[in-house]
This record gives C-alpha cells, structure tokens and sequence, in this order.
C-alpha cells in the first residue's frame, strides 16, 4: 500500500476513537494502543509513544478548566502525580528494553483485564469517608468545591493513602510501559479506594495524568520513538472526534457505548495476545 494510505486511515479511526472515549468517559490512550498496535504495520514502540501523547493533550486541555472550577485538587494531586511520574519513567525504560512479542502478550493480558474491571467496577457519587488517615490529614488531602448540580458546597476527605500511593506507582508503571494514559484507573482508585467524590475524582485523573505521562513521554522522545506521522493524524482525529463526542454524549445511551468499548477492547486484547504469539 501507499505509505499516505496509513496516516488517513490512522485519522479516520482515530476521529472514531474520540467519539466513542467522550461518551464512554475514558481516555483516548486506551482504545489507541490496542487497536492501532494490533491492526496497523506500526511498530509497538511509536504506537505506545503516540497513546501517551493523546492522553497528554487531551488532559492538558481539560486541566486549567477543572482546575479554575475547583473540580480538581492539587493538593491531591501533586503526591500521586509524584509517585506515578517516578514509576512511569522506570515503566517507559522497562518497556523500551523487553522484547516486542512479549510487551505485546503483556499488552493483551493488560487489555483484557481493563475491560473486566470496566465491566466489574462501579462508583460512588458521594462515598462516605468518616475520618481521613494521618498521611492524608498531613498532606491537606481535604478540602471544598461547588457542585452545580446540587447547587451546595461540598466538603470532601480522603483515607487510605499510603495504599493509593502504591496503587499509583502500579499505574504509572503501566502507563509508562505500555502507553495507555491512566485514566481509566486513576478514577476508580480516586473515587473507590481514597473515597474522592466523583467529579473531584475525574477532574482531579485528568491533572494526575497530565503529570504521570509527561515524564514517560520524554523517555520515548529521547529515543526517537515519537513518530509524527502517527502522532499528527492521531491528535487531530482525537481531539475532532472528541468535540462531536462532547455534542453526542447528552442523547446517547451509556450503557450501548459502554457495551461498544467492552467489545471493542476484547476484540483488540485477543487480537494483541495473537500478534505476540505470532499468530
């Protein structure tokens, strides 16, 4: 095929990815790295450094917003942003070194286990927190901000921290290997574990990934790994795509897009486990 055949082809699924990420609530990195690794001729290297990339822009671009509405939290951010940042370089460097049939066996099993917790996990709008931990109290994890919806302030608290802190170092070390973003843990951990309310979960995801894959991104450009021409088509599909999701997401069912992402996300973890076979 034409070599100009692939970047249009990259731009049309890409623009489709940003559709069905906004409406499913998930980052782009995670339908990108799967289904591009296991059904484009790309190497898994400038795959992976491209999904970081589109769930970096399309963070930073949510960041200053939430940030500015008090739907994101710095001072719960900044500690875990810290540690996945850390552990997302050493994923990025562990990535890069292994062989690419067994980063793409291991990208399978991690696919396929991410559609399980999708399917498995649920959330919590307000979870009830009755006293924060000594690490969380002494980090300031605490603090307030204005729903609209309820049209009140509301005051929030977390705990288990020392366990979201090595649940965040796992998550970086993932994102950082694979190329996936984080978002799709960031917010069960946030909301689930540390008992973050919701929209101060999701806000506060977007921040810790703008941080977390930022340091891994740098591994993969220092090594010539950032290939414009997957990561140019890519962006501009995703962030077009995202805009027509945003205006679809008010008449669209979530439960048949979240079936879609499901399916979609089964179809590429068997297809990656097959191509790291060599099947």
């Amino acid at each position: 095929m034409e070599w100009w055949i692939w970047p249009i082809a990259l731009f049309a699924i890409t623009f489709l990815m940003g559709i069905v990420a906004v409406l499913a609530g998930v980052g782009g990195g995670v339908l990108f790295v799967p289904i591009v690794s296991a059904f484009f001729p790309f190497h898994l290297d400038f795959v992976r450094a491209a999904g970081l990339m589109i769930a970096l822009t399309s963070a930073l671009s949510a960041a200053p917003t939430l940030l500015a509405n008090g739907l994101a939290s710095l001072r719960l951010a900044l500690p875990l942003a810290l540690v996945g940042s850390v552990t997302s370089v050493v994923g990025a460097l562990v990535g890069l070194a292994l062989p690419t049939d067994v980063v793409q066996i291991a990208l399978g099993l991690i696919i396929l286990a991410i559609a399980l917790l999708m399917w498995r996990a649920g959330r919590a709008d307000h979870p009830a927190v009755a006293r924060p931990d000594a690490l969380g109290a002494a980090l300031g994890m605490h603090g307030i901000y204005h729903d609209p919806a309820l049209g009140r302030e509301v005051r929030w608290q977390v705990h288990r921290t020392p366990a979201a802190l090595f649940v965040f170092a796992l998550i970086g070390l993932l994102a950082g290997m694979f190329g996936l973003g984080a978002g799709w843990a960031n917010v069960p951990a946030l909301n689930l574990l540390m008992g973050a309310p919701l929209k101060l979960a999701v806000g506060t995801s977007g921040f810790v990934l703008s941080v977390v894959d930022t340091s891994a991104a740098w591994v993969y450009l220092n090594r010539g790994a950032m290939l414009p021409m997957i990561v140019v088509p890519s962006l501009i599909g995703v962030i077009l795509g995202a805009k027509i999701g945003a205006r679809l997401l008010p008449i669209t069912p979530t439960h048949v897009v979240k079936k879609i992402v499901l399916s979609v996300l089964v179809l590429a973890g068997g297809r990656a486990l097959l191509k790291g076979f060599g099947i």
